[in-house]
């Protein structure tokens, strides 16, 4: 596994990944017709331009397998997605961890994220906090129920 930084060439494969895991993962958590509007279209010109500066990917035998992203100014974690089929080998928490170090290096003091209703007990497996659900308004213009959670790092 190796993680680099995300380049625009990269938003494709982000997005198809994204939608997959959401597919794969949420199911029973959302609504039918809100997983349908969650991943319907072509990749938003604003995904692309936001992954392209915040994006990371993990990348195994040259094919990326798993994305995230990190506003190092603000700590917000987005688009943590694996493809489905290398769910449970790590891949979630070694693009996390690298997140972390990339934040700490910056001098960032807490890491904070929407978590989806499926993800909650993985963040808090990687140590994060929070319990209260609130509204995320997406751009694609739905709302999600979400755990806002963070984590304060040392």
């Amino acid at each position: 596994m190796h993680i680099r930084k995300a380049t625009v060439d990269d938003a494709t494969a982000a997005f198809e990944i994204r939608n997959l895991a959401i597919l794969s993962q949420c199911t029973g958590h959302y609504n039918p017709d809100v997983l349908a509007k969650w991943t319907e279209g072509d990749v938003p010109v604003g995904f692309i331009h936001d992954f392209a500066k915040y994006g990371y990917v993990c990348v195994i035998e040259d094919s990326v397998v798993g994305v995230g992203m990190i506003d190092l100014e603000t700590g917000m974690v987005d688009a943590m997605f694996v493809r489905p089929e290398h769910f449970g080998k790590g891949l979630g928490k070694g693009m996390l961890r690298y997140l972390e170090m990339l934040a700490r290096q910056t001098s960032c003091k807490v890491l904070k994220l929407d978590a989806s209703l499926n993800a909650v007990e993985f963040y808090r497996a990687c140590g994060f906090i929070g319990e209260q659900q609130a509204i995320f308004h997406s751009p694609r213009g739905i709302e999600l129920v979400c755990v806002p959670m963070e984590k304060i790092l040392s």
